[in-house]
């Protein structure tokens, strides 16, 4: 499991980090598929998953259940589609984890 990175989004939000030759999954914008990719990723226990904020919303109760474990870290990153504030709730959910305290909030 040593290095191994994910990446989970549209073909717009993975085509970078496929040139960096990570592994990326490009899915469709349907939570059906969505979930079933995440499945998928979790399984093949990868160190870090950077997921779109926007298919990230689609497979919620996939990725909070993952973000409770040490291992993988699961990074949900804004992309150039407007955000929504989840990754940020995301974000002060995995700090909190972190350092006991969402350093985030108000």
């Amino acid at each position: 499991m040593e290095g191994k990175v994910a990446v989970l989004g549209g073909a717009d939000f993975v085509m970078p980090f496929s040139a960096l030759g990570l592994d990326t999954y490009t899915v469709e914008f349907d939570s059906e598929t969505v979930i079933r990719t995440a499945g998928e990723i979790l399984r093949k226990q990868y160190a870090l998953v950077v997921v779109a904020e926007n298919v990230a919303m689609l497979a919620t109760e996939v990725f909070e259940a993952t973000q409770r474990k040490a291992v993988p870290c699961v990074v949900i990153v804004p992309f150039t589609t407007g955000g929504e504030g989840y990754a940020t709730k995301a974000l002060g959910r995995l700090l909190k984890t972190a350092t006991g305290i969402n350093i985030l909030s108000n």
